[in-house]
């Protein structure tokens, strides 16, 4: 057998293939061939490392060269020069991996951006090939299935995930054990689990990043958690437009039938388990249980009232397990490390880690996974490496839609189930959008509105109607024609729609308005009474001027306004005619004395 003496780990991730990695792998497979280096590196396509903002990113071991924004032209000159002369290329290195002063490389723990984290769920995502099943069972593959199947009963499983302390990590954070028990003490002749791969919040993406770079650790934790509840068939509900998620997961599931690890008789222990893919076509509201299934069923994404639970009446009027994936990415280790090593990570009402797609005005756009109980200021400041471009942090979303915005005040909270809900937040699934001083709060309001009353489903009044009025109320004040008695009825509409709405996309979409009117009132009051929006976001209420003793005279501005409201002469302060000007910003982007104020 011959073993390959180095490693070249390319990121295949959904951002480093849009940034061309297909390309770079293929000309990286051309270049050794051509230098007769074919069978001495191995080029493996993996998921994704996390610094999305560096990519396309390709490591080589075993010096553990990090390589980031990596070209295709690139590539023939780290093949000579690195891998067959042995010297590292400097100029494509990610700066943060070299020891100042040295050519001495770190080990990526050793990187600030990396040094916090601790990866569970994500403990496969760049480090593996995720088309190739035997890399997976190298890295202790399908032992916990074999576990719990020859050591284990499924009531023993079903305490140990209880005892664990894990929640879904889908942004309720209800007990993982005790909704496994409720299904498995359900009567029925036939039951079935599920996986919620429906990732619809804007800006997340850790659910896509841990099915394209580590698909069978769902595989073999949704085969565990069917011998625990008593079920023998499983549906992944991902939707469409994660293509390569998609084709990542159907290959591994077909490489796991053929591995006799999914189908009839799994391990010669009698368990059956089959598992199948059903894409959704991209509504936000089929992330709810109910409406999910009802999508898995076949008809229109609609949620149904609760009780029944899915535990006694899901799929089909069956009992149904239903986990979101970054929930099953950690039943492996648990079963493999035991519950107390998992309960020793977080804090004590919020155990293990939780993956954010960290995202926004941020320097280290990307994925993280750090245990529970690390604080917003640790992953903005020291993970994400603060805001870019000297800015101030004004506020973080946390839950996306669902989810309410942390003022700079409480950056030193702790990112933990319990704490977010005390401030006006919530966990969510795991996306982070951080804002700084340019940003309007009631614009983000609005934003994150305008995305609900598009994906409310209707079913419900308080959801189909009572989102569009507070849409409406929030258009009305960032257009300068609001009024106060506009912010009482905000916080009154708010909280009609959360007691009223049938499912949690009714009852949590007010919660963006009610977390920015309870910590940046003074926005909303600013846009109502004083017709001013002191980010100068707000078109409406934005007027652009120039300071004459900063203008010098150069036209710039005045070429570029595409309706001629900028006029002067040469070499002496312009102006702009307010009656004309549109407010599209071309003339601050042009100007290079920084002139222009708004």
């Amino acid at each position: 057998m011959e073993f390959a003496r180095g490693h070249v780990l390319i990121c295949g991730g959904t951002g480093c293939t849009s940034s061309g990695s297909e390309q770079i792998i293929k000309e990286m497979e051309a270049q050794l061939k051509a230098n007769g280096l074919e069978k001495e590196i191995k080029v493996v396509k993996t998921g994704c490392f996390g610094l999305c903002a560096l990519g396309p990113i390709m490591i080589v071991y075993p010096e553990g060269a990090f390589y980031s924004r990596v070209k295709v032209e690139d590539v023939k000159e780290i093949v000579e020069e690195h891998l067959l002369k042995g010297r590292i290329v400097r100029r494509l290195l990610y700066d943060e991996t070299v020891h100042e002063g040295t050519d001495n490389i770190k080990s990526l723990n050793e990187v600030q951006f990396y040094q916090k984290q601790m990866r569970i769920a994500l403990r496969n995502c760049g480090v593996i090939n995720p088309e190739n099943i035997d890399e997976y069972i190298a890295f202790d593959g399908y032992r916990a299935l074999g576990k719990v199947l020859t050591e284990m009963t499924p009531e023993q499983v079903i305490a140990e995930i209880k005892e664990s302390g894990l929640r879904g990590r889908g942004g309720a954070g209800f007990s993982t054990g005790m909704k496994w028990q409720f299904t498995a003490q359900a009567k029925g002749d036939q039951k079935y689990v599920a996986c919620n791969a429906d990732e619809g919040d804007p800006g997340a993406f850790m659910d896509r990043s841990i099915l394209e770079g580590d698909p069978h650790s769902i595989i073999e934790a949704m085969a565990i958690a069917a011998y625990a509840v008593g079920a023998d068939q499983g549906y992944i509900y991902i939707r469409a437009e994660y293509p390569i998620a998609v084709q990542r997961l159907q290959i591994a599931i077909d490489q796991a039938k053929e591995y006799g690890l999914l189908g009839e008789n799994i391990l010669d222990t009698g368990f059956h388990f089959n598992l199948e893919l059903r894409l959704g076509a991209g509504a936000f509201v089929c992330g709810e249980e109910t409406a999910l299934m009802t999508s898995i069923e076949g008809k229109r994404g609609e949620p149904r009232p609760r009780p029944p639970f899915p535990a006694n009446k899901g799929l089909w009027a069956k009992p149904t397990l239903l986990n979101n994936v970054e929930t099953y990415a950690n039943i492996c280790q648990i079963i493999l490390k035991g519950a107390d090593w998992f309960k020793s990570i977080g804090t004590e009402k919020s155990k293990g880690t939780k993956v954010f797609a960290l995202g926004g005005k941020i320097n280290n756009t990307g994925l993280v996974e750090i245990p529970m109980g690390t604080t917003l200021r640790e992953i903005i400041e020291e993970i994400g490496g603060g805001i870019p471009n000297g800015k101030k942090f004004k506020a973080a979303q946390t839950g996306g839609p669902s989810g309410g915005c942390i003022p700079a005040s409480l950056i030193d909270t702790p990112i933990d189930y319990d704490s977010l809900m005390a401030i006006g937040s919530m966990m969510g699934s795991g996306g982070l959008i951080v804002m700084d001083e340019d940003n309007c709060m009631v614009d983000i309001a609005k934003f994150f509105l305008e995305f609900t009353v598009d994906e409310s489903c209707g079913k419900c009044t308080p959801c189909r109607v009572g989102t569009k009025r507070l849409y409406e109320i929030l258009d009305k004040i960032t257009k300068g024609q609001g009024t106060m008695e506009d912010l009482d009825r905000l916080e009154e509409l708010c909280h009609s729609i959360k007691e009223g709405s049938l499912c949690g996309l009714g009852q949590t979409a007010p919660n963006p308005v009610l977390s920015t009117l309870r910590y940046f009132r003074d926005e909303y009051i600013a846009h109502v009474r004083d017709k001013k929006c002191p980010a100068g976001v707000c078109k409406a209420l934005s007027h652009y001027e120039i300071m004459a003793d900063k203008c010098r005279g150069c036209s710039l501005c005045s070429k570029e306004c595409p309706v001629g409201a900028i006029s002067g002469e040469i070499k002496k302060p312009f102006h702009i005619d307010p009656d004309k000007c549109i407010k599209c910003g071309a003339c601050i982007a042009k100007c290079p004395f920084g002139a222009i104020k708004k």
